[in-house]
């Protein structure tokens, strides 16, 4: 093929100490590109607090059905999403409902179970640079309410019964993780040296466990697991394995973001969800989860028009009117910020469909309203088809009293998984989301 413009093969855009592997370009490896079929992506975003039910419920989907107040951001995207009613959460409390959102299960003695995101990681996530990302906009949080740690709703991932996954929310922390150059030879070096370092620590901790009890022991398993991660991954730092996939589109340009947080909240939350994107476009990972907000969060969203109190504050509405409004208000910004994401994912060709297409992206809260805390009929959608596994563009009611963890079993099995249930407390499938 001539072309007059001069490509390397493999092209990078550097800043400050990172480097952001493209994707294989559309020209002489266009053939061998285009035969590959497109991996399948996980997408979990988490929105805090709940939201006002008659704001939030639809009657149909599509066609002639109106969209609701808080649900009218996704007019232009109802042949992508689904909206899923009828799935109840498990615990009580904005921890455990925020705990429990990727578990299914209610976290008890301060033990949870491993999420939906960490369960497809450690299926899928050998084949990318990083098995998973975590991203966040609101520090943590500590305190503690209804007799569990504030801490444990910082997070909606959970890589053992008792380890949780914190997001990064620092947008140039996460941009340096994503996409740090690992394939150099200071990159090989800085990683054996720290593999020479693990080993110590390995046995070290298998001669502390011949000697400790049963309680001990399973902690160090935990620890152990943990750091058998990190050496997996360091490995493939040295030893890169073989690409299973190599995108065939371009990236538009991304420059490592300014130090600190921004200030702006929108700035901030999109930030994310663009390096989210930007993630799975160049095949960095295959497995997201994003914290828009602390599952106790008690942001101020002032900058809206007619909102003058913090978003936990406005969640206990009491029904006055002026409380739902700002509580509806702040909602509609929340799936305004997801209708960005989904659009952001449409917009990427992958042979011949979409990024969306090729991604089960889970949107929701852990309680329905958060005027006291009702965990029925979550508010819940799914965009994407997941490679062809899940049809979109419908209202799927499920029957009353139907556990929320249904869903996160399809979502499972549409990811790969061919396990018979989920965490143990499931293996039930909302079959009408399955293509």
């Amino acid at each position: 093929m001539n072309d007059s413009r001069s490509f390397s093969r493999r092209t990078l855009l550097r800043g400050a100490g990172a480097s952001l592997a493209l994707p294989w370009l559309e020209m002489s490896e266009a053939s061998a590109a285009t035969s590959m079929v497109a991996p399948k992506r996980l997408c979990c975003v988490f929105q805090p607090n709940g939201v006002f039910p008659k704001a939030w419920d639809v009657s149909g989907w599509g066609g002639e059905h109106a969209l609701s107040p808080i649900l009218a951001p996704l007019k232009d995207l109802v042949d992508d999403v689904s909206v899923i009613q009828g799935l109840d959460n498990v615990g009580r409390g904005h921890v455990q409902l925020t705990g429990s959102f990727l578990t299914g299960v209610q976290i008890e003695g301060r033990r949870n179970a491993v999420s939906l995101d960490q369960q497809v990681a450690r299926r899928i996530g050998g084949s990318t640079p990083l098995p998973s990302i975590e991203l966040g906009t609101e520090p943590p949080r500590q305190g503690v309410a209804s007799g569990e740690p504030i801490a444990f709703a910082n997070t909606v991932s959970w890589n053992s019964e008792t380890t949780r996954v914190s997001p990064e929310i620092n947008p140039r922390v996460a941009f340096d993780r994503l996409f740090r150059d690992r394939t150099g030879p200071e990159a090989k070096r800085r990683a054996a040296a720290r593999i020479s370092v693990l080993d110590i620590v390995l046995d070290d901790a298998k001669t502390l466990r011949r000697r400790a009890g049963t309680h001990d022991r399973d902690k160090l398993d935990e620890y152990l697991q943990s750091v058998r991660e990190v050496e997996t991954r360091l490995e493939r730092t040295i030893e890169p394995p073989a690409a299973e996939w190599k995108p065939t589109s371009e990236p538009d340009m991304m420059e490592r973001p300014a130090p600190g947080l921004p200030r702006d909240r929108s700035e901030h939350l999109r930030l994310m969800m663009d390096m989210m994107v930007l993630a799975f476009w160049t095949d960095t990972t295959r497995v997201g989860t994003l914290m828009t907000a602390h599952g106790f969060s008690r942001q101020n969203f002032s900058f809206l028009d007619g909102v003058t109190s913090d978003h936990h504050g406005m969640s206990h509405h009491k029904n006055t009117e002026a409380l739902v409004a700002e509580y509806t208000t702040v909602s509609r910004w929340y799936v305004e910020q997801f209708a960005y994401l989904l659009e952001r994912m449409r917009t990427i060709r992958e042979g011949d469909g979409t990024l969306l297409d090729n991604t089960a992206v889970l949107y929701g809260s852990g309680m329905k309203d958060g005027n006291g805390h009702v965990k029925n009929d979550l508010p819940l959608l799914v965009a994407g088809r997941c490679g062809g596994t899940l049809r979109q563009g419908r209202l799927v009611r499920c029957a009353k009293g139907t556990p929320h963890a249904n869903l996160l079993h399809t979502l499972s099995r549409a990811m790969g998984s061919e396990e018979e249930d989920f965490n143990g407390v499931s293996n039930g499938i909302v079959d009408d989301l399955l293509a």
